[in-house]
């Protein structure tokens, strides 16, 4: 049996989720695990990547937030977080810059981050990284053999690159969204795996969680 490691990009998640149920209803680990048992896959760990508000914008908003988080990690998700904030392109780009030149990237692995995921498409959007983040972490697993696939829980064409360049290592990859803003161009070229409704409904949170 491949493992696998579940790479979830919280922010995309829930707001795809959200027009169906509470986000924080749904249990990420029986998401995961239905998704392995379907694709008959071991899932060897759970990474969640999300964005945090501000404390001194809403602190009753961030209490509540990093109350979640700290239920997944006794869950054993291991939790990625990046500080909300709003750049310029300029500071966007070096921004970028700063956090591919932080990671201990190998020179086969390096020029290929950056040509994919230095590019700056939108002035206006809220930048957190955490697109930029899970492609670097995927690509580094991949190339230093620490799964055999690489599930990705979110619907964003933006990854796009990312999972062609772990194909052409030959790695396994596979999508995973709701089919409210599921990206056809993911659906089209790797495998992938729609969370209908009634599937959902099989992974909601135990009440006394």
């Amino acid at each position: 049996m491949k493992k696998a490691i579940v790479f979830v990009d919280a922010n995309n998640w829930y707001h795809n989720l959200k027009h169906w149920f509470t986000p924080s209803e749904v249990d990420i680990c029986k998401v995961s695990k239905l998704i392995s048992k379907e694709k008959n896959l071991e899932v060897i760990e759970i990474r969640w990547y999300a964005s945090v508000p501000d404390i001194e914008d809403n602190k009753l908003k961030y209490l509540r937030h990093m109350d979640f988080l700290n239920s997944l990690k006794k869950r054993g998700v291991k939790i990625i977080t990046r500080k909300l904030q709003r750049l310029s392109m300029k500071e966007l780009r070096k921004k970028r810059q700063d956090l591919l030149d932080s990671w201990d990237l190998c020179k086969v692995c390096k020029p290929i981050v950056e040509k994919s995921f230095l590019d700056v498409v939108d002035v206006n959007q809220k930048e957190k990284g955490i697109d930029v983040w899970i492609a670097v972490d995927m690509l580094k697993e991949a190339i230093e053999k620490g799964a055999d696939c690489f599930i990705l829980i979110s619907g964003d064409a933006d990854f796009v690159p990312a999972f062609n360049l772990i194909k052409s290592i030959g790695k396994d990859v596979l999508s995973s969204s709701v089919p409210r803003g599921y990206s056809n161009e993911l659906r089209q070229k790797f495998s992938y795996f729609v969370l209908g409704r009634d599937k959902l409904n099989k992974c909601l949170r135990d009440e006394n969680e």
